[in-house]
């Protein structure tokens, strides 16, 4: 017939009333007859699948109001994997014939029960040959004692699933069987009602009801479309197995164990079902990393977050100073000591801060003859050795396209491309070993999956719900997850412990009363591409040694911290967005460590990074920005390495410590914050003073115990940053510009080196210590254009202040009422006093080079002494030198200092040569600096005694 003769609608209304075999048949006839066979998906095809009684929907338990892609292909893989059984080649009986002969139609059909020829089950298995068919009619099937399956047979519940109930305990002692289509219900002298410890078993389209299903290497079994209502299955070492499209509900302990090593003794099923596991994997899904996930509602309607969004660096446009409750109140009280930084952060409370032009030096605050009147005096000191890092700042597009290449560079990525990057998970995603389980459903009971005793399972596409725990994976054993959604566990999501690893990757973690992932005792898996978010608790956490790869996951929405590090957890945290928490991004405690890397960490409400009691982590290339309270906060006996970060517009702090803390600030961008650009406190922590999710309330008994991190023999070889110890917090190399208030602000108790920064254009000060017991030395670094002073020392304060350069601020140079040394600084151009000694400050102040537009270069009031020699006093518009104080003459010593007056350009431009502008930094360049920087600061920091008391008499020399 052609096919052309009718109209393809009239075709497919025939070919609709055919059944299965005509079917095929008439697909083989041409290729036109097989396009209009598969024309028929939805309608024919879709009758057939549904319309069997040992298959159910595709999608369910999941997603069963969803349809497949083709119900023909549906209707192909639910039909192979039922004759997976018959497959059986080894059976030592069987011949080829033997084969042939059992996949006939012309197989005995059993029937049992009222009206069948056998009125049991038994009586028909002791009747049964090879591979025939036992068909149990409808009602109860109920067997007093064990039975023994010793021939492959076929048993089918006639009718409709639950028509057929069978209490029995079956022990499978041949090849291979199939049940399909019965209610299996425990017997009453044992719970076990089906067990096999060699062959392999089928099960399609069954319901398990308070029992248990046991399968012992090297048997091996394929459960599909059932469900297990308070039951559970137990698989012991089985090579591999498959457990696909089923309903676990109630259970009382895990709905499957896993127990022991994939066995290598296979069965003769295991390459059937391999090659079924490849045929029926879904293919892997690419979820576009730009797309942050929506708001989802619970069973209730409430909304359980937010629509949520990643954070936009913006240069160059006004942003809220709103501060945190807390951390503002205290940053604000302690300032106001301070009258004149106090102004300024009651301007920063009660209005918006807008963000400074990148070259802003108050040049608005001058008429333009001052301007022009200033520039004939000015100095050039624009070659000294952070002069680059200063041009970079001063050029806001530049600024905003590193900042935006930034974040390009940190972009989320797929779970495809890392599977092409990293070859050991890759291997692990491929991977056909243990129990498979495939979009099954685990609700309303105590726990998922356990693995233990180096058991080893693979999870794809499955929901777990309102359990105890989804997945526990313990003692050496491995665990794969792919695309599982995990939520509502009354603990963890999943967790992994005593060297636990795996693979987790592109699941949906959310909602869950502890931690979405938690790794501890020295487990170590891949977790890759995960969203986590919404928890009660923390996002991730990595306690007790525990170890692990955290990269490009999204974490977000969390109460307490996104990632919390503690009692020596050590992970590679690297390429995730951290966001939108509602405590820290990252907390690292109790003797966490782990190296932090190339993380976007933003819009938290607490510190985007948390370092205290202990906490030593690498904190590398990071951005964290737009957080409602402080970048990086280093509380009590805080530690790390925090290197080349990006700390951009948070609310609070840019970096914020307490002097017990010890941490080294390198060649980080610290800018736009709201706040201080550093801030370091005297504050101590202690329980009270935790945000949520970083305090004490976590049960960590077992780790704390356990925790031995200051005797771990590998602890230098895994942290680099335990290689290069410091005694003294030590902060160098950093870009602090364009901060709410000043780029660094010190109230502390401890010794702190401040090395070789650019402190630019800061709302406040360059530098403010307010309080400082022991030596704050101050060093090589670059203070320039900030809107007040450059350097504030406040009474009974230590500080050194040696070889940097303090330009153009619109205040004094430095003001000091404290003690110390002022040595080999540049103080050029401020647009007030060069150097101000005020009430008892006892400050040995020499080989300076100093100048001053319109006020003194140096000025000494009310009870300051010490000694002021051989500095170079640059004369500027107002003709002032040098105002000394007459009351204490005997204690003020002022010899030796040269004043210079120029009247020619020329002149002006050969003032800061030789030596050129300071600061001076060998090599010149950032990058060697860092690299040298541990050498250097050992020849800086010995110990000077304040209090330069010198009682000769004033000499003064003016050339």
């Amino acid at each position: 017939m052609e096919v052309s003769g009718l109209p393809a609608e009239l075709w497919r209304l025939i070919l609709s009333y055919l059944c299965l075999p005509d079917l095929g048949r008439c697909s083989s006839v041409c290729r036109t007859w097989y396009e209009l066979v598969l024309s028929l998906d939805k309608t024919r095809w879709r009758q057939l699948c549904l319309g069997c009684l040992e298959h159910r929907h595709p999608n369910w338990p999941n997603q069963p109001g969803v349809e497949p892609r083709s119900w023909r292909e549906a209707f192909k893989q639910h039909y192979l994997s039922s004759k997976t059984w018959t497959k059986n080649t080894q059976d030592p009986e069987s011949s080829n014939c033997l084969s042939l002969f059992r996949r006939r139609k012309g197989r005995r059909r059993l029937c049992v029960g009222d009206g069948g020829e056998f009125s049991s089950l038994r009586a028909a298995l002791a009747a049964a040959g090879p591979y025939d068919r036992l068909v149990l009619l409808p009602g109860v099937h109920e067997e007093q004692s064990e039975v023994l399956l010793k021939v492959p047979v076929e048993v089918v519940g006639q009718g409709k699933l639950g028509d057929v109930a069978l209490l029995v305990s079956i022990d499978q002692q041949c090849p291979t069987a199939r049940l399909c289509n019965v209610v299996f219900m425990p017997a009453r002298f044992t719970s076990v009602v089906y067990k096999t410890t060699s062959g392999y078993v089928q099960f399609d389209n069954c319901n398990f009801e308070s029992g248990q299903l046991q399968i012992h290497a090297p048997g091996t079994c394929q459960v599909k479309f059932c469900t297990f209502s308070q039951s559970s299955i137990y698989l012991r070492s089985v090579a591999l197995c498959i457990l696909e499209n089923c309903e676990f509900t109630g259970s009382e302990n895990a709905s499957v164990t896993v127990e022991g090593c994939p066995s290598s003794d296979r069965n003769w099923a295991c390459k059937h079902l391999a090659a079924l596991a490849k045929s029926c994997a879904a293919s892997m899904r690419e979820p576009d990393p730009a797309d942050c996930p929506m708001a989802k509602r619970d069973g209730s309607g409430e909304l359980l977050l937010g629509p949520v969004r990643t954070c936009e660096i913006v240069v160059g446009e006004e942003r809220s100073s709103l501060l945190s409750a807390a951390g503002a109140q205290d940053l604000l009280g302690s300032a106001q000591e301070d009258s004149e930084f106090g102004e300024s952060l009651q301007a920063a409370k009660e209005e918006e801060y807008p963000v400074l032009d990148s070259n802003s030096s108050d040049s608005d605050l001058h008429s333009d003859d001052e301007e022009d009147a200033q520039a004939m005096y000015k100095l050039p000191y624009q070659g000294h050795s952070l002069s680059h890092t200063l041009a970079d700042i001063m050029d806001s597009r530049l600024q905003s396209s590193r900042l935006h290449a930034l974040q390009k560079d940190l972009k989320l990525k797929s779970l495809q491309q890392e599977l092409q990057q990293d070859k050991e998970a890759q291997s692990l995603a491929n991977s056909l070993q243990g129990c498979i389980i495939r979009q099954c459903l685990f609700r309303d009971g105590k726990g998922g999956i356990f693995i233990y005793s180096r058991g080893q399972a693979k999870l794809e596409e499955s929901i777990f719900r309102d359990l105890t725990y989804a997945v526990r994976c313990v003692q050496n054993s491995k665990v794969i997850m792919l695309r599982n959604d995990i939520h509502h566990c009354k603990a963890s999501g999943i967790f992994l412990r005593l060297s636990a690893g795996g693979l987790i990757a592109d699941n949906n973690i959310h909602s869950n009363s502890e931690a979405g992932v938690d790794i501890r005792k020295g487990a170590n898996p891949l977790v890759l591409c995960n969203k986590i978010h919404s928890g009660l608790r923390s996002g991730i956490v990595v306690v007790g040694n525990g170890k692990g790869i955290i990269r490009s996951n999204q974490i977000y929405g969390n109460k307490e911290a996104g990632i919390y590090i503690l009692y020596n957890g050590n992970p590679a945290v690297s390429g995730n967005h951290i966001f939108q928490g509602l405590a820290a991004g990252i907390a690292v405690n109790e003797n966490g460590r782990g190296q932090i890397t190339g993380n976007v960490i933003c819009e938290n409400q607490w510190g985007g990074a948390d370092i205290r009691h202990g906490g030593n982590p690498v904190l590398r290339n990071n951005l964290i920005s737009g957080g409602y309270s402080d970048g990086v906060v280093v509380g009590e006996r805080g530690k790390g390495l925090i290197e080349g970060n990006a700390i951009y517009g948070n609310k609070g702090c840019g970096v914020w410590m307490t002097s017990s803390s010890l941490p080294h600030l390198i060649n980080n961008q610290i800018s736009h914050n709201s706040i201080y650009g550093v801030a370091v406190f005297c504050r101590k922590d202690d329980a009270g003073d935790y945000p949520p999710g970083q305090g004490g309330s976590e049960n960590f008994q077992e780790e704390r115990e356990g925790a031995g991190g200051e005797n771990d023999p590998n602890s230098e070889e895994e942290h680099p940053a335990a290689r290069r110890p410091i005694s003294v917090a030590l902060v160098e190399l950093n870009s602090i510009n364009h901060n709410g208030a000043a780029g660094l602000h010190v109230k502390s108790s401890e010794a702190l080196n401040v090395i070789a920064n650019v402190i630019h254009a800061n709302r406040d000060g360059g530098v403010a210590v307010l309080q400082s017991s022991q030596l704050t030395r101050i060093a090589n670094n670059s203070i320039s254009c900030n809107s007040r002073g450059g350097v504030l020392v406040e009474a009974e304060c230590q500080v050194e202040l040696r070889g940097n350069g303090i330009y153009e601020n619109s205040s004094h140079g430095i003001v000091s009422k404290g003690e110390g040394i002022i040595m080999e600084n540049d103080i050029v151009g401020n647009h007030r006093c060069g150097l101000r000694l005020l009430q008892a400050a006892d400050m040995k102040v020499t080989k300076n080079r100093i100048q001053s537009f319109q006020d003194y270069g140096i000025a000494l009031f009310d009870e300051a002494k010490g000694l002021v020699q051989e500095n170079l006093i640059f004369q500027g518009r107002s003709k002032k030198s040098i105002l000394r104080p007459m009351s204490n003459a005997e204690d003020c010593v002022i010899q030796n200092n040269m004043l210079l007056t120029f009247k020619k350009r020329f002149d002006m431009e050969c003032m800061l040569i030789n030596p050129p502008a300071r600061p001076h930094i060998e090599g010149g360049a950032l990058g060697s600096c860092a690299a040298a920087g541990g050498q250097r600061v050992s020849s800086i920091t010995t110990r000077v005694d304040g209090g330069c008391h010198n009682h000769g008499s004033i000499f003064c020399t003016v050339l």
